[in-house]
């Protein structure tokens, strides 16, 4: 096996080839993160150095938008900012808000954690178009209740419901559409193109990767009985790669600082062929997403 170390400061970049099919993509790239205790979002270059930062606290979602700029979670909000630090949006809640998306329309969608509302709001902030509570008012949910949450392209939302350890799709007026039990606490959820659902699970139970049928079976699973070094420690983000592999954002909180690395690339083989490592820079890394040229979003299936 051929391994390329690069010690740069306090950052150091893994790969390994042993195959054309365990070839690192993400070499030389540029990526964004949200570090969610050092309560920031950066851009980080492709030798490891910061280009970019602004202030995200508890940050645990983030999108690169067109031009460049960054929408991301703020812990009870959600923000986007530009390349020159100009905000173009910004929502402010007192619920605890671990989920964000910009929609085809234009609109914000926006999961409210603690309240149970998944809402859509519109470009100015401060007008939410469409509202569904999943829980009645004088209910909330707690700090656990949700983490990650994406709408899909049929209009249904994808609810990660962390501290009850299962995922659902909802309909747009609430039915239960899908559900499925998850080995450790969800933390992000995608729908992939063949239709099966690509899961991240923190420590409360197994961390792993899985990806599940619609009929509920686990056609694939990461975990670290996979991986030598046990290196999955809270699994939270993901971005799912052009050429198949996995970008892993592997959150290292909980009295595990310093103890992993930040991200990891993954092949659907399990073979790590790259992996990020600069704690002094950041602290838990909760949510990943890779540019593709200039200051686009990585194209291709993209999900994240």
């Amino acid at each position: 096996m051929h391994r390329l170390m690069c010690a740069l400061g306090s950052v150091l970049l893994f790969a390994s080839a042993v195959s054309a099919e365990n070839v690192s993509f993400m070499q030389g790239k540029r990526f964004a993160v949200g570090d969610y205790t050092s309560g920031k979002v950066c851009i980080v270059e492709a030798d490891g150095h910061v280009s970019w930062d602004q202030k995200a606290p508890c940050c645990n979602d983030l999108w690169i938008q067109p031009g460049g700029s960054i929408l991301f979670s703020t812990g009870h909000g959600a923000k986007e900012v530009a390349k020159d630090g100009t905000v173009k949006f910004e929502y402010q809640s007192k619920a605890e808000i671990y989920a964000v998306q910009r929609l085809a329309n234009g609109n914000t969608f926006v999961g409210e954690c603690t309240s149970g509302r998944l809402l859509e709001v519109a470009p100015d902030g401060s007008n939410i178009v469409k509202e569904l509570r999943l829980l009645p008012a004088d209910k909330p949910g707690g700090h656990a209740y949700i983490r990650n949450v994406r709408v899909l392209k049929n209009g249904n939302y994808l609810v990660a419901h962390y501290g009850g350890r299962y995922v659902t799709e909802y309909a747009p007026d609430g039915t239960v559409v899908w559900t499925f039990k998850t080995p450790g606490g969800p933390h992000s959820v995608t729908r992939l193109a063949n239709g099966n659902t690509l899961i991240a699970c923190g420590d409360s139970g197994t961390p792993c990767l899985i990806e599940v049928t619609p009929e509920g079976k686990t056609v694939w699973e990461l975990s670290n009985q996979d991986l030598p070094g046990a290196p999955l420690k809270f699994l939270t983000g993901f971005h799912k790669l052009p050429n198949g592999n996995f970008l892993i954002s592997n959150w290292v909180g909980h009295g595990k600082f310093g103890t992993a690395p930040h991200l990891l690339e993954v092949t659907p083989e399990k073979k790590v062929v790259w992996s990020f490592n600069d704690h002094q820079t950041f602290k838990t890394v909760a949510t990943v997403q890779v540019f593709g040229e200039g200051d686009a979003a990585l194209s291709g299936e993209g999900v994240h």
